[in-house]
């Protein structure tokens, strides 16, 4: 018993799987059963014994449940609670049919055997949906089509001295004398293309792009504000350009944005924990039913499980650095630069404060001046999707830590909060052309100081793109590619100085994947995150002005290719 106890989470794990091909092979069965003649002998001691009407009815029912039992499978595959209930009451009805058909003992025992197995395995499929909601996807549907039309070719082949082909196809339906295996092969096709054509009427919409205006947006705050799980990217819900799915109950959300057939969600759900697979199986689902290849990007090394389960091959894309803020302190020779830095900024006069609401809204002018003046030299203009822009309202929502220096603002940066104060993070920074040469370091120190002052636990760097990647025989081909990317490609983005700026802070380094169905689709999907942050080809191939001092390195996280998470 004990042996038995250790290898039931293997049993369940591969269970909807073995299930899902088991139940599909009985539908296929009954279609089959339904399409062939039955035993003579069989059929002739039945008939002595029940009514032929319930022969009959019991013929073309048993065909019927076999396309339902095809379908059921589909949901058995995706571990849905409400497909394991319905195909264990198909197949022992199926089962009791089945004796009334022709009496096929041989089949009435294996679904229910069948039934029998599924029974025990209700755990294995956890995840709670309604068969109405069922997204059966259109490859499903042509293989339920091809048991149809194999069947129905068997019973063709069966039946070929009997000519039916002359006869109308509503003529054989209502004809007494028809064969029961045609009426029987026709009702099931009839029946699969009305499942078919309602999947195509039902199939969901895809969520459109929710901005300030719409409704729902204040479930994304409300939501924000309450969230279990929480990270301080999640705050880009508030930028207008993303489409949401939300949980049944209301309380998450998972964020993701479209390019061609590409569906991106920025990073896991947001709001409470226990339903965040169940919206990453539906996003995924939902970009099944539009033939879209689905994305999830920024995912960390807690999400990993879920990924998993979710059958998504992950590839590492970078590192993000989080600074624990009841350790940090500029003691120390390692911190010697960054104290000068802080100190020389101090004595030009610099002073640091931050404000929120209505305090930033009366510093609009100034602060769109300082904003415009560091996107002057800086490629591509504002980013969207998986980077903040100044915009309003958006720019508003947030705290904003300012930096003046004789009363005037010379840089600041809008702060990314959590309710739990778990961590809190950058989104824009920027800073005017006469800003002293270490005014960044000053701004993150001082922030650094108030983030622990404030209760926050860590402040999050963002992350570093290709960072950690190995370059080894045996790693992966897109690792050893990013690899090469972060020695060498400084001519298309600063990789190493960004990796060697957080650094100085002494961050703790946690690893970033993109998680996608395959692992070819991987280049795809990177390449539109890029341009789906750029604005397009049109960004991305726009070029600024060149800074006046290239040798300085302000900005800590400058706009790139690669989102944020």
């Amino acid at each position: 018993m004990v042996g038995l106890r250790a290898l039931r989470p293997g049993l369940l794990a591969g269970a909807p799987g073995a299930l899902a091909l088991l139940t599909a092979a009985a539908g296929v069965m009954l279609l089959a059963s339904g399409a062939t003649p039955s035993d003579p002998d069989r059929f002739m001691w039945l008939a002595s014994h029940a009514p032929i009407v319930l022969i009959e009815v019991a013929h073309f029912v048993s065909s019927l449940l076999g396309i339902v039992l095809i379908l059921l499978a589909f949901g058995l595959s995706r571990r849905l609670d409400a497909a394991w209930g319905a195909s264990i009451a198909c197949l022992l009805s199926a089962a009791i049919l089945a004796l009334f058909k022709g009496f096929d003992w041989e089949e009435t025992v294996a679904l229910t055997v069948l039934a029998v197995a599924l029974v025990p395995c209700r755990g294995a499929f956890p995840r709670r949906a309604r068969l109405t909601r069922l997204e059966v996807t259109p490859g499903w549907l042509l293989s339920a089509a091809a048991a149809v039309g194999g069947t129905a070719l068997a019973g063709w082949w069966s039946f070929q001295n009997l000519d039916y082909a002359n006869l109308s196809v509503l003529k054989v339906m209502s004809d007494q004398d028809a064969e029961r295996a045609i009426r029987a092969s026709v009702g099931a096709a009839l029946f699969l293309l009305v499942v078919g054509v309602w999947r195509m009427l039902a199939t969901p919409a895809m969520p459109p792009v929710m901005g300030e205006t719409d409704p729902d947006f204040a479930r994304v705050k409300c939501i924000l504000q309450n969230a279990d799980c929480l990270e301080p990217w999640a705050n880009l819900a508030l930028r207008g350009d993303k489409r949401f799915l939300f949980s049944e109950s209301g309380q998450s959300f998972l964020m993701f944005g479209v390019r061609g057939r590409s569906w991106i969600s920025l990073g896991t759900p947001v709001g409470a924990r226990e339903e965040r697979l169940e919206l990453m199986w539906r996003f995924r689902e939902l970009a099944d039913a539009h033939a879209a290849r689905p994305c999830i990007y920024g995912a960390g090394p807690e999400d990993l499980p879920d990924l998993v389960d979710l059958g998504f091959t992950l590839q590492k894309v970078g590192e993000t650095a989080a600074v624990p803020l009841d350790s940090f302190s500029l003691d120390g020779r390692r911190k010697g630069n960054l104290r000068r830095s802080w100190r020389k900024t101090c004595e030009e006069g610099a002073c640091f404060e931050v404000l929120e609401g209505e305090a930033v809204r009366a510093l609009a002018g100034e602060l769109r001046r300082v904003s415009d003046e560091w996107l002057s030299h800086h490629a591509g203009g504002e980013k969207t999707f998986s980077m903040g822009g100044f915009e309003a309202p958006y720019v508003f929502e947030f705290p904003c830590a300012m930096v003046r220096i004789e009363g005037r603002i010379m840089a600041f940066a809008t702060l990314w909060t959590t309710a739990q104060r778990t961590a809190f993070s950058i989104d824009l920074m920027r800073y005017a052309d006469d800003a002293p040469k270490d005014i960044m370091d000053y701004l993150f120190v001082e922030l650094l100081h108030w983030g622990r002052e404030q209760g926050y636990v860590a402040f999050e760097f963002g992350m570093a793109p290709l960072a950690g990647l190995e370059d080894r025989p045996l790693a992966p081909v897109l690792s050893r590619v990013g690899n090469l990317l972060f020695e060498r490609g400084e001519e298309i983005y600063n990789f190493r100085g960004v990796r060697r700026f957080k650094d100085k802070y002494d961050p703790v380094w946690l690893p970033r994947y993109v998680a996608a169905p395959s692992k070819w689709s991987i280049p795809i999907l990177l390449a539109d995150i890029g341009l789906l942050t750029s604005g397009g080809m049109q960004g991305l191939g726009l070029r600024g002005k060149k800074a006046k001092d290239k040798a300085r390195l302000l900005d800590p996280a400058p706009h790139a290719l690669m989102p944020r998470p």
